[in-house]
């Protein structure tokens, strides 16, 4: 966390209105740069504002690390081709085993 403040003033935004943050707030935090989020009052004259993620966010963050784990996989394997072993038969069934009964929550 940072000690720095930045100013914000109020201002009419068309029908609603709102807070106009520096530009130098948005230089230095981009991950607040078009994002939707909520405020929530902590105290009289305080409140903290927190960004929320979009579901394009979190798929987009799951996306990448599934493709940084298969190339690291990818990468592995070409190196050192001898290890690689073919997935038997006897492997998908001690696969089934272990993970049978178990209920995946789609949360």
């Amino acid at each position: 966390m940072t000690d720095k403040t930045y100013k914000a003033s109020w201002a009419k935004i068309g029908n609603s209105s709102g807070y106009r943050i520096t530009s130098d707030f948005f230089r230095e935090h981009p991950e607040f740069v078009e994002s939707d989020g909520v405020i929530q009052v902590i105290a009289p004259d305080t409140v903290i504002f927190s960004r929320t993620k979009s579901e394009d966010e979190g798929r987009v963050e799951d996306e990448l690390m599934l493709s940084l784990y298969l190339d690291f996989l990818t990468k592995q394997a070409l190196a050192n081709p001898d290890e690689l072993q073919e997935y038997t038969q006897a492997m998908a069934d001690e696969d089934e085993d272990l993970i049978a009964g178990v209920i995946l929550d789609a949360d």
